[in-house]
């Protein structure tokens, strides 16, 4: 029996043997493969249609979002409000989403429903006609945030750091100015759509309670298409980033914050130093007790929240510093940004304040560990990534084990602030 006078012992998330639970794997008639996780209590399923069909491939810019986008815009038997009436009287979602070198479509639905909705999303894939009248409200709707976005520091400061880091011409620095979305055209967006989507590559993720029958469903939906699988893989395309490093921009003569980015480049997943580095940059400015915060939130009260993180890129990648400051202090708030980058190069880290983000870190992947869509999302990076599982279990081992001297070896290495763009857009 146990004893409810005792309080349980509590353990440090270190102490936990974190397992990610393995997926099941199978194959459409087409190629095209299709991993599963099947956990959770509730009849609900997930299923991502991720497409080789991201910005890295496009020929003019804003190609590839417009083409995902106007997927739910109408095909050859339903107009856009059918569609969406459809999703909406099966209490269903529906999603679509545009990245650099990937374009996702996602279901979330209730396993019945499933005979239902394959057909309507098998039909967005293959059937999309993407009418004059939508493309027109898209050009509008888009100009019009645009523009109200092209008033706001932080949306500016966000689409030059990473042209300056990656360059202009590089797929994750390119940006969208009004001329480009004038310029697009119907007959462009139908050769890409029936190029990447209705001829293109595809893989399938799928989470949730899964039904009985689920692998013949989809076959039956999306097992005859002309869809390929894929190569995980893209042509390189060279960065060339820009030669300067100090950046101050006046967005609005009457503003009163500013937006600081402070980035410089960085290896992907890859690289030897990534994992390590992830525990470095939590202790410098990723999580709410992290250095960053502590000075320059708590101590010195320049800015709500400032934070730094890896970009979860498949490529190149960048380190990123970034935050909002009142202009009068937005050159004391990147002082004392390279100020902590000095105390990591020259001082080692304390034991206490290593441990406090061990457990922080594993306590995070705990949290990603819970749920079959959470889990699917940790497998799904893995395989974009191109990587094998044991990289899941390297990461655990590099935050129980990585030591003071290499963390600080790592920030001699990488926090120099001459490696770094800045840039205050007020």
């Amino acid at each position: 029996m146990i004893n409810r006078k005792a309080s349980p012992s509590i353990k440090d998330a270190v102490e936990f043997n974190l397992q990610l639970k393995p997926y099941e794997h199978f194959t459409l008639d087409n190629g095209v493969p299709v991993y599963c996780i099947d956990a959770g209590a509730q009849d609900v399923l997930q299923i991502e249609m991720v497409f080789y069909a991201g910005n890295w491939i496009e020929e003019k810019k804003n190609l590839a979002a417009v083409t995902n986008f106007m997927l739910k815009s109408g095909t050859g038997s339903r107009t856009a409000y059918q569609i969406n009436e459809d999703f909406e009287y099966y209490g269903a979602y529906c999603n679509r989403a545009c990245y650099n070198e990937t374009a996702v479509i996602t279901l979330s639905t209730l396993n019945k429903q499933l005979p239902f909705l394959l057909p309507v999303v098998a039909e967005m894939i293959t059937d999309s006609v993407f009418p004059e009248s939508e493309l027109s409200i898209y050009k509008q709707n888009s100009k019009q945030r645009l523009s109200v976005n092209l008033k706001k520091s932080d949306f500016v400061a966000a689409r030059l750091s990473d042209a300056y880091v990656y360059g202009e011409n590089h797929p994750y620095g390119r940006y969208t100015n009004r001329e480009d979305i004038d310029a697009l055209e119907t007959a462009e967006i139908k050769a890409f759509f029936q190029q990447y989507y209705v001829n293109g590559e595809c893989v399938l993720f799928v989470s949730g309670k899964l039904p009985a029958g689920l692998q013949q469903q989809l076959n039956n939906a999306f097992g005859k298409l002309s869809l390929r699988k894929p190569s995980f893989s893209v042509n390189p395309i060279a960065v060339e980033p820009v030669t300067g490093k100090k950046y101050r921009i006046e967005n609005d003569p009457d503003g009163v914050q500013g937006s600081i980015r402070i980035i410089r480049p960085f290896p992907n997943r890859h690289h030897p130093d990534f994992m390590k580095v992830m525990v470095l940059n939590t202790l410098f400015g990723g999580f709410f007790g992290s250095r960053l915060m502590s000075n320059i939130r708590e101590d010195k009260g320049y800015t709500y929240g400032i934070h730094s993180y890896v970009q979860n890129h498949l490529q190149q990648s960048a380190w990123l510093i970034s935050t909002e400051a009142g202009k009068d202090v937005c050159e004391a708030t990147i002082e004392e940004v390279y100020r902590e980058m000095k105390l990591l190069r020259e001082e080692p880290i304390g034991a206490e304040e290593l441990s406090l983000v061990r457990n922080y870190l594993m306590g995070t992947i705990l949290g990603d560990l819970d749920g079959p869509f959470q889990i699917m999302g940790r497998w799904k990076n893995l395989l974009l990534n191109k990587l094998e599982e044991n990289y899941f279990y390297e990461s655990i081992q590099t935050i129980k084990t990585i030591s003071a001297p290499e963390l600080q070896e790592l920030a001699k290495k990488y926090l120099v602030p001459d490696d770094f763009y800045e840039l205050v857009v007020i």
